[in-house]
């Protein structure tokens, strides 16, 4: 049950009958923000009689008049200059809870038109090891899927694997220039880990010998405009003096930058030099850049020797990711990767011509979109496709194999200028009626305002991160345990740590606006207090403290035929929040944004069940029936706990 789709119902009829377009004026109904002025208001009164020409406040009691409340709602109250307050009904709340008590959903109704949504997410590079930057990838476009397939829609996911690119040039190279053939067949995937980084650091090392120059150069200009720019003649034009401090700050900020980065790179220069063996590695493969690309190129036409060895690393690189998977309790429908997509290329490239869509320039074969400065490659001058070939091929696949309503790329905000060009041909292509939606996310970030890196300035791998994670929450687990919580044996502590800290790190992650940058910070995110997931975690825990303490049959309970009555603030207020699951996973599907799930079982749920838990005696109510009443709302807040935290792909324990 949604309630507010349902006054927004009820309303619509009368509306309709005074306005050609009502949709903006039902997003003027709305929760109430303070429990005086009601459940919800209305407060489209106030726009809609300006047009019509009436008094709001009149207006407002001729549509209360008009519109089918009485089941629903105390009489509504007109406030103010014409805000419509309404107040649910007690009797009305108790059956939406007693048929939510009965459904397996908690009450939540499914979409009444179900779409085909494909999400593709986390798509990481098989070659190398996960790090911090798929968290967000991978566990908003989890929580999104499990999310449109709760609401009922058919929701695809798809983890578009990186398994064709460079990184297996560079595997490959490496494996024949670097390789401990013991090592690897003692552990395959260490020692393909080891050569991956060795290539890496000698590819980096020249790139940043070469970029130093530049980057000197770069400065030696910025620093000689600042100059000139500082040394300006002063102005009595306000504006322009206003306008010369402001360039003065913009050339100074670039100056921190460039130097900051100069100091970077010559760190990543001074990491080799100052190794021997480094060294003498990188004098002896000089040219690994170009050799690299060479032998990606011979993977791709088909060398024997390269593809067999692509064929034997594969499974231990898929074997790593599906590791990390199983840990984070996500699954994919397929994962169907770039190679899947190789011999489908060209045909991408001939159809366009054919059409008239792509033309050559300077060599390449681009698509010109009308909006862009750009255009769009889809093969290079030396004949090599691009990921934007890989991409339309992909939607290609999917309309004719799966014919969605919608594909979700839930993909780094830096990728937008990609995505925007996508989107743009594919409907060139063609392919109009069809939602393309890049869901982008910001960046993780250290406490240094930074992204996040290990102190050598590496990426932090993502297993590693959930291990620290994981070994945290145990010592949480074994200090409350001393503290007087629930006794828990070593092998259930070890269970619910890898439980509880995996669940930190994804709903840390998800309750963030998905749009902005947020800092990592290993202490906020398994506190106790606050929106967390461990503090939702012990709220659900809480419950099933209860039920042992009373030595409680829940199912029995359940069956018992007991009513749920609201006698006290706190109990409908807690009530009003169980019913509120439903609107909180509209809202969620609205923009895919998990954060407003995570901010109504926080703030709404929660909250809700503290204020209740310190005002209602559960086990030591005054009567049988208000007890069991009580044990009922517990239960349901229980369930909306583990349904809602479900959906963000995390587990509840029954003990902490």
């Amino acid at each position: 049950m949604n309630i507010l789709a349902l006054l927004k119902a009820r309303f619509q009829p009368v509306l309709e009958s005074m306005s050609a377009d009502v949709a903006p004026l039902l997003e003027m109904i709305r929760p109430a923000g303070d429990p005086k002025f009601g459940d919800y208001q209305a407060n489209f009164a106030m726009g809609l009689a300006k047009k019509v020409g009436k008094n709001p406040r009149d207006l407002a009691t001729e549509i209360v008049a008009a519109t089918s409340l009485e089941d629903l709602c105390e009489p509504p109250e007109v406030a103010g200059p014409g805000f419509i307050n309404l107040k649910l009904r007690d009797d009305w709340l108790q059956m939406q809870l007693s048929a939510a008590q009965a459904d397996t959903r908690v009450g939540v109704e499914k979409a009444a038109e179900s779409k085909t949504y494909i999400v593709d997410y986390s798509s990481p590079n098989v070659a190398k090891p996960m790090h911090v930057g798929h968290i967000r990838s991978t566990v908003i476009g989890d929580s999104l899927c499990r999310t449109l397939k709760f609401m009922g829609h058919n929701a695809i996911s798809d983890n578009h694997l990186g398994d064709w690119g460079t990184q297996f040039g560079m595997i490959i190279y490496g494996y024949k220039n670097f390789v401990d053939q013991d090592a690897y067949k003692a552990a395959p995937v260490p020692e393909l880990s080891r050569i991956y980084r060795v290539v890496r650091s000698l590819m980096d090392y020249f790139d940043a010998k070469n970029a130093l120059p530049k980057l000197i150069e770069k400065l030696a200009e910025r620093t000689a405009e600042y100059e000139t720019a500082k040394n300006a003649p002063e102005t009595s034009d306000k504006a322009e003096a206003k306008k010369q401090k402001k360039e003065v700050g913009r050339l100074q900020s670039q100056i921190k930058e460039l130097n900051e980065e100069i100091e970077a790179t010559k760190e990543k220069v001074a990491k080799t030099d100052d190794s021997p063996q480094l060294a003498k590695l990188a004098a002896e493969h000089a040219n690994i850049s170009t050799a690299v690309l060479q032998e990606t190129a011979k993977l791709h036409a088909g060398d024997e020797e390269n593809l067999a060895l692509w064929k034997e690393f594969l499974p231990f690189c898929e074997d790593e990711i599906k590791r990390v998977y199983e840990r984070l309790n996500v699954t994919f429908d397929h994962q169907l990767g770039e190679s899947f997509y190789h011999d489908r290329l060209a045909a991408v490239v001939e159809d366009f011509e054919k059409r008239g869509l792509a033309k050559e320039s300077e060599g390449a074969t681009c698509v010109f979109l009308e909006g862009f400065k750009a255009p769009m490659i889809i093969r290079k001058r030396d004949g090599a496709f691009l990921y934007s070939t890989t991409d339309l091929a992909t939607i290609a696949y999917r309309m004719e194999t799966w014919k969605p309503d919608a594909i979700l790329y839930v993909v780094d905000f830096r990728q937008g200028d990609h995505f925007d060009k996508l989107f743009a041909a594919t409907r060139l292509w063609g392919y109009t009626d069809i939602e393309l939606k890049h869901v982008s996310f910001g960046t993780v970030m250290g406490d240094d305002g930074k992204p996040f890196k290990t102190r050598s300035g590496d990426t932090v791998g993502l297993e590693g991160l959930l291990d620290e994670a994981v070994s945290r929450a145990y010592k949480i687990v074994q200090d409350a345990g001393a503290a007087g919580g629930d006794a828990l044996e070593e092998s259930q502590q070890k269970a619910v740590a890898e439980t509880v800290g995996i669940a930190a790190l994804k709903y840390g992650d998800l309750s963030q606006n998905r749009e902005s940058d947020y800092k990592f910070s290993y202490d906020k995110m398994l506190a106790l207090n606050g929106n967390t997931s461990t503090y939702m975690q012990y709220a659900y825990a809480r419950v099933q403290s209860i039920f042992r303490k009373g030595e409680v049959d829940i199912d029995a309970l359940r069956t018992s035929g007991a009513k749920i009555v609201l006698g006290h603030p706190a109990e409908r207020q807690l009530a009003l929040a169980i019913l509120r699951f439903s609107e909180a996973l509209d809202d969620v599907l609205v923009d895919y944004r998990p954060n407003y799930l995570t901010n109504y079982l926080f703030d709404q749920l929660a909250k809700s069940y503290s204020g209740f838990f310190e005002n209602c005696p559960v086990l030591k109510a005054e009567t049988e029936e208000q007890k069991n009443s009580r044990l009922l709302l517990c239960d349901l807040t229980a369930r909306v706990i583990q349904q809602g935290l479900g959906l963000l792909g995390i587990q509840t324990v029954e003990k902490m």
